[in-house]
C-alpha cells in the first residue's frame, strides 16, 4: 500500500482500471472450466491436443502445474474443487455433472483424475469413478509419485511429470 502513495496518481490509475479490465474480460470457458477471455480457452480449442484424453484436476493452477510439465498434451476438465463435507463441498457444487456430460457425448477415450491425494480428493476421484465407470471409458489416476498428503500445485515438475506418465488404472 505504501508503495502506490509514492507512485504518479496515472499508474495508479492504469493498475486500478488494468484490475477491473481483468475482472470485467475474464471468465470461464464452456467446455472444460479453466479461465479464458473467450467463450472458449485457448487449450479448447487446440485442434493439436489429444482430443480424446481428458485430464480432470481440482482448480486452475492444477491446470498451470500440469502444463508446466510438459508431459500432457489432452484436453481439462476443471472440477472447481473437491468433494469436502466438512467445508459443506458437495458432489452438486463441482462441475461433475458436465464432466459426465462430456464423457457420455463420446470422443473420449481415458479420463485421468489428476487430483490431489488427500482423503478429499481420493473421495471425489471414487465419486467420479462409480458416475463414468458404466461409460466403458479407460479411467486411470496419477501414480503416487505425489506425495500423499500433498497438492499438485506444490509437487515439484519432475515428480508431476513423472506422475503423469506413469498413471496406473483406478479402482476400488
Amino acid at each position: 500500500m505504501l508503495h502506490l502513495l509514492k507512485r504518479p496518481n496515472d499508474e495508479v490509475e492504469r493498475l486500478g482500471n488494468s484490475i477491473i479490465n481483468a475482472r470485467n474480460n475474464i471468465g470461464y470457458c464452456k467446455v472444460c472450466h479453466n479461465i479464458s477471455d473467450t467463450e472458449t480457452c485457448a487449450i479448447c480449442a487446440d485442434q493439436r491436443r489429444d482430443a480424446h484424453t481428458l485430464c480432470v484436476v481440482e482448480n486452475i493452477q492444477d491446470v498451470m502445474s500440469i502444463e508446466n510439465t510438459q508431459q500432457y498434451n489432452g484436453r481439462y476438465h476443471v472440477l472447481g474443487g473437491i468433494i469436502s463435507p466438512m467445508d459443506g463441498i458437495g458432489p452438486n457444487d463441482l462441475t461433475i455433472d458436465s464432466l459426465e456430460e462430456r464423457v457420455k457425448a463420446g470422443g473420449i477415450n481415458e479420463v485421468i483424475l489428476a487430483l490431489s491425494a488427500t482423503i478429499e480428493g481420493d473421495t471425489t476421484s471414487f465419486y467420479i469413478y462409480k458416475k463414468l465407470v458404466s461409460t466403458g471409458v479407460k479411467i486411470t489416476t496419477l501414480a503416487r509419485g505425489v506425495a500423499v498428503g500433498d497438492s499438485l500445485q506444490y509437487a515439484d515438475e519432475v515428480t508431476l511429470g513423472s506422475s503423469l506418465l506413469n498413471r496406473i488404472p483406478f479402482s476400488r
